[in-house]
C-alpha cells in the first residue's frame, strides 16, 4: 500500500500555474495517475495563501473533493497565520476544531511567506498543538519574491518551534529544508537541490535524531534528491528514520506524474527488492507512518 501524504487539486478551477503553464490536477486525473501506479489514495492540500499560486481555494472545497470520492482522498484544512485581523492572538483552535470535526486531519501546506519564528505563526502551532493536528510545512530562504516559512541556512527557527511544541508533528518540505540534509551545504545552494554525495553531519537528520516530532516529507524533486543523490546514504537514512518518514509526490499538475509520482515510489521498491530497506522501514514509510500519524483505518 502507498499513501501520498502531500498532493494538490482543484475540481473549480482551471487557471493554470502561470502563463504557458498547466492547470492543477482534477481529482479525476489523480485517481487515473494512482490506478495506474498502485497508489491507494493521498492527503490534499488547500491552496488558501496569496504567496505559492494564483488559484486559491477554499478548505470546503477539499472537503467536498474527499466525500466526492470516499476512500481515496484525506483532507487537510489549511489556516493562513494572519487569518481574520493579522493578530498573534487569535483563537485559531475554534478554526482547527471546525475542520477537524468535519474530518481534516491536519493542517497544509503551509506557505504564508513569514518568519518561522514569527508571533503570528507561533500561534498557529500553539492552537495546532492544542488541536492535535499535524502541520506540513514549505521553508523558505528569504522574505518576498518567493513563498513558505522564512528560515536561515540550518534551520535554527525551525528548531526553535520543535523544542517549543513537542507535542505536535511538523511534516519537512521543499528544497531549503531537503538541502539541509548534507554537512556541506552553503549559503549558495540551500534554496535549490544540490547532488552529490552527502557529507555527514547535516542538519536534518540531526533535527530529527533530537526531536523524534520532526518527519519528512518525502515530496517532490526536493525530497527525493534527498535521498537517491548519494544512494548509499540514502538507504541508511531510510532506515535510520523509518518511523519518521512518509511517502508522498506533491503532483501539482498532469505532467507531473514521471518526475515525482513514479521516482520515488521506483526507489522505495528497489530498495525493498535488493534488501537495502526492510519491509517493516518499507511499510512505515510508504504508508504505517501515515495510518498512524493521521489516525487513519489499518
Amino acid at each position: 500500500m502507498f499513501i501520498d501524504i502531500h498532493v494538490h487539486t482543484s475540481s473549480m478551477s482551471d487557471l493554470p500555474w502561470g502563463p504557458g503553464r498547466e492547470a492543477p490536477c482534477t481529482p479525476e486525473q489523480l485517481i487515473e495517475m494512482y490506478d495506474d501506479v498502485g497508489i491507494s489514495s493521498a492527503v490534499l492540500l488547500p491552496f488558501v495563501t496569496p504567496e505559492c499560486n494564483i488559484l486559491t481555494q477554499s478548505n470546503e472545497e477539499i472537503l467536498a473533493i474527499a466525500d466526492r470520492f470516499p476512500g481515496r482522498f484525506i483532507p487537510f484544512c489549511n489556516i493562513d497565520p494572519r487569518l481574520s485581523v493579522n493578530s498573534a492572538d487569535l483563537d485559531l483552535s475554534f478554526v482547527i476544531n471546525h475542520y477537524k470535526e468535519k474530518g481534516c486531519k491536519g493542517i497544509g501546506e503551509i506557505t504564508a511567506n513569514l518568519s518561522f519564528d514569527d508571533p503570528r505563526v507561533t500561534n498557529l502551532f500553539d492552537h495546532a498543538e492544542a488541536c492535535g493536528m499535524p502541520v506540513t510545512f514549505h521553508v523558505a530562504i528569504r522574505d518576498r519574491n518567493i513563498y513558505g516559512l522564512i528560515d536561515d541556512l540550518g534551520l535554527p527557527r525551525l528548531e526553535k518551534q520543535l523544542a517549543a511544541h513537542p507535542g505536535l508533528v511538523f511534516f519537512g518540505h521543499s528544497q531549503s529544508f531537503w538541502a539541509n540534509m548534507s554537512a556541506d551545504i552553503t549559503e549558495e545552494e540551500w534554496g535549490g537541490y544540490p547532488k552529490g554525495p552527502v557529507v555527514a553531519g547535516g542538519r536534518i537528520p540531526e533535527l530529527m535524531r533530537r526531536y523524534p516530532n520532526l518527519y519528512g516529507d518525502l515530496s517532490a524533486g526536493s525530497g527525493f534528491n534527498a535521498v537517491s543523490r548519494d544512494p548509499e546514504f540514502g538507504y541508511a537514512f531510510l532506515n535510520e528514520f523509518q518511523d519518521q518518514l512518509c511517502f508522498a509526490t506533491d503532483v501539482c499538475a498532469p505532467s507531473g506524474r514521471q518526475s515525482v509520482l513514479i521516482y520515488l515510489k521506483q526507489f522505495l521498491e528497489d530498495g525493498l527488492g535488493t534488501g537495502k530497506l526492510p519491509q517493516e522501514a518499507f511499510d512505515k514509510i510508504t504508508h504505517r507512518n501515515a495510518q498512524r500519524v493521521l489516525k487513519l483505518a489499518n
